[in-house]
């Protein structure tokens, strides 16, 4: 049966209770779809996400990417990662599983739905930039 792209999505996105996951929820939900919020509240916080409590399209899951999850979406915003160093840094062997044993469930999530999914990282990766703060030209050579 072919989906009819018109109608509500439910839409999945890790991270969400931090900073750019609780916007990126409040920008779905105004598009008209349905929001799962997945956070295990290592650096979000429930604070960012509240106001969407009493929202019927709003839904928040506690879990911890780097275990499986079996739900159904229609598509997948990864945002599941610490990205500032203060908190990466207290635990760099979670960060890493999260960044990777995350990213790897929730690809083998879209896989098995047959689902779009978009994965997030943060610039951190790249290192201490030379340049703070850095404009969109910034390259880092």
């Amino acid at each position: 049966m072919a989906r009819d792209y018109n109608m509500r999505k439910r839409v999945m996105v890790t991270g969400g209770a931090g900073f750019l996951g609780s916007h990126l929820c409040d920008r779905l939900l105004e598009a008209g779809h349905d929001v799962l919020c997945v956070d295990n509240l290592f650096t979000g916080t429930k604070d960012n996400i509240a106001h969407l409590h009493g929202n019927p399209h709003f839904e928040f899951m506690r879990h911890d990417v780097t275990f499986p999850l079996f739900v159904e979406v229609d598509e997948i915003y990864n945002l599941a990662c610490p990205a500032s160093p203060i908190h990466y840094q207290h635990d760099p062997v979670q960060t890493t599983k999260t960044s990777v044993h995350g990213a790897i469930n929730m690809l083998g999530l879209a896989k098995r739905l047959g689902c779009k999914i978009l994965q997030a990282s943060t610039s951190e990766v790249y290192g201490d930039p030379a340049v703070h703060p850095q404009s969109e030209d910034y390259w880092a050579m």
